[in-house]
């Protein structure tokens, strides 16, 4: 049987898989594994709910409300806010957990349901299998005075905004600033933290009506927003996505600045004003080796992990450090958040060139982000990645590489496809190399025909 948690929480199709019955049933799982940790004397379990603007996000968050209430668990129900913003809620208020009801950058039929640990931090694997083995147990029953209540976080937008500002190193004064809200979470927060931050915002996917979010705006679409920092003559533009836990950013040309360039202009300032610690940063093993060169430049150390933001987030808090992210826009800086957060990247991205005094352009043309060619070979088998040949292949790409490219051949997490990834100082050579290497692996790990 499929393991009901993916790499972020319970996703797929509302109303069809995920449905109003799997939230109620996950929400009273939560409440027997989240909510039966030690507390104050006659204080009942508390939660902090949240959600996207998405359509569907009504019933889901409807049935876990009525879930965690039934279970004896008060809810403070935060409306739509980012994810970030929940994690954040969950440790201000010292609730004992929290859902945030999302499908992150997927199109809005989609939904998803992500639960919070106390302190607003991401479960472990351990934790998401007692709850989804605590789903087949009969729910928890109070009655009377014992059974949770709901009410409204009043004050949730305005918690999180506070704190996002208060930890600026700079103001904003004087940038003008595009910011694509991608029609989600973001569209109420963002704009008022960036003014309040002192910038001059200028806003573009920011009007969301429950279906179109994500939908040709946002971090997975940047091309409206690289217009609008032209035609507006903005200093810089930030993109989120859905849930706002990840930012990608446009200088005033209008050149795309990735997540691998984020973290590499966040992490030089933050060595330059000695907040860097251990002068280490996290990425994960598909960062560009163009930032890996230019932090050994910088003095700072690369420490790489898996594909996700989870495995970051473990690096982090093992070693005890204080920035990590993806390439795809999830930066974490450790000292203000439990994970990603799309609006504390922005600010801090925005501070960084109002505190240089240089454009987003100079700080960005300071990391040379090599070519990179990624293939997906679908249909096959993913297991076998260990194939000798295979495995010889891979070799003999990167010796004729040497130190000027990079080979990453890897299996999905959730499909029948290996993931092919090649960067070379030539983006031809890197095209060359990526499509050899992906004939291999369709030679050498075929499916085996059904009988």
């Amino acid at each position: 049987m499929a393991r009901l948690f993916g790499t972020d929480g319970v996703r797929g199709l509302a109303n069809r898989e995920v449905t109003p019955a799997l939230a109620l049933s996950l929400a009273q799982a939560a409440a027997h594994v989240l909510g039966a940790e030690p507390r104050g004397e006659g204080r009942r379990p508390l939660a902090v709910l949240a959600r996207d603007p998405r359509i569907s996000g009504d019933f889901i968050a409807s049935a876990t409300a009525a879930g965690l209430a039934a279970s004896g668990v008060d809810v403070y129900d935060a409306g739509v806010i980012p994810t970030p913003a929940a994690a954040y809620l969950i440790a201000d208020i010292g609730a004992d957990f929290g859902v945030m009801i999302s499908a992150s950058h997927n199109p809005a039929p989609d939904n998803g349901i992500k639960i919070f640990a106390r302190g607003g931090r991401k479960l472990p694997d351990e934790v998401e299998d007692r709850i989804e083995a605590a789903m087949a147990l009969p729910p928890l029953a109070p009655t009377g005075a014992e059974v949770g209540r709901i009410q409204r976080f009043a004050d949730a937008e305005d918690r999180y905004v506070v704190h996002l500002v208060e930890t600026l190193p700079h103001r904003l004064d004087g940038l003008r600033i595009v910011l694509d809200c991608a029609n989600g979470a973001a569209a109420g927060v963002s704009p008022e933290a960036f003014h309040l931050a002192g910038a001059e915002v200028v806003t573009i996917g920011n009007d969301p009506d429950g279906v179109n979010i994500n939908d040709g705006v946002g971090s997975t679409h940047l091309g409206p927003l690289q217009a609008a920092v032209l035609a507006e003559g903005a200093d810089l533009g930030i993109a989120h996505d859905g849930d706002a836990d990840r930012c990608l950013a446009v200088d005033g040309t209008g050149q795309v600045v990735d997540g691998d360039r984020i973290m590499a202009i966040l992490a030089k300032s933050m060595l330059q004003r000695g907040v860097l610690r251990q002068s280490t940063l996290v990425t994960t093993v598909m960062s560009n080796i163009g930032l890996h060169r230019a932090m050994r430049g910088a003095g700072i150390e690369v420490v790489q992990t898996r594909v996700g933001d989870r495995y970051v987030l473990e690096e982090l808090g093992a070693r005890g450090l204080s920035l990590g992210g993806e390439q795809s826009g999830h930066v974490i800086m450790s000292d203000f958040a439990t994970t990603g957060d799309g609006l504390l990247t922005g600010l801090h991205i925005a501070a960084e060139v109002a505190r240089s005094g240089r454009s987003l352009a100079a700080l960005a043309g300071e990391i040379a982000i090599f070519p990179q060619v990624l293939v997906n070979v679908r249909e096959v088998d993913r297991t076998r990645t260990s194939d000798e040949q295979l495995l010889a292949a891979i070799a003999e790409a990167e010796a004729s590489l040497g130190d000027s490219g990079r080979v990453l051949v890897r299996a999905s997490g959730t499909e029948q496809m290996v993931r092919v990834m090649v960067e070379a100082a030539e983006h031809a050579t890197a095209q060359t190399v990526a499509e050899s290497l992906a004939e291999v692996v369709r030679a050498r790990l075929a499916l085996a025909p059904n009988p």
